[in-house]
């Protein structure tokens, strides 16, 4: 199993403040070769470690006014694998966990305003076999938004 060394963890560091740091700059901060930069970041996706990659867009610029994370309990916990494909089916959710506590599962989704949030909850979420009941919490401002810390810890690698 490889593990990650100190040159990796500057490596991820850089680019996940900036994925679209030019390798060349990556290289010149790193003191090391741009090849060996373009290695090691193919290594690190090869080894699961860097997962996709892209462009994080603003909700707002497409009309999504509001965010909003909906603690959703099941009739039986068991019944997570049937809901989850139709909470796919739902394009404004973007992210849906299984959870512990008073939930079984938590989604996010943006809305572009208390009707439409209202029409997804009451027309699709809450209709959902299986689905005994949702609590919504909007959220007012996103404060922090950031990766995992790259120098903390030991590297768990599969």
């Amino acid at each position: 199993m490889e593990k990650i060394d100190d040159l990796d963890k500057q490596i991820l560091e850089i680019i996940t403040k900036n994925a679209r740091i030019p390798f060349k700059d990556v290289a010149s901060e790193c003191e090391v070769s741009r090849a060996a930069i373009h290695q090691r970041v193919q290594r690190l996706i090869d080894m699961g470690v860097i997962v996709g990659s892209g462009y994080h867009v603003n909700p707002k610029t497409l009309g999504y006014q509001t965010c909003t994370y909906i603690g959703i309990k099941l009739e039986k916990g068991s019944m997570y694998s049937e809901v989850v494909p139709e909470l796919d089916k739902i394009p404004e959710i973007v992210e849906c966990n299984f959870t512990t506590g008073p939930y079984t599962m938590m989604v996010k989704l943006y809305a572009h305003d208390n009707e439409h949030l209202m029409q997804l909850l009451n027309g699709k979420i809450q209709s959902i076999k299986g689905v005994s009941s949702t609590e919504t919490l909007i959220s007012l401002e996103q404060s922090i938004k950031r990766e995992v810390p790259i120098n903390k810890g030991e590297a768990i690698l599969p």
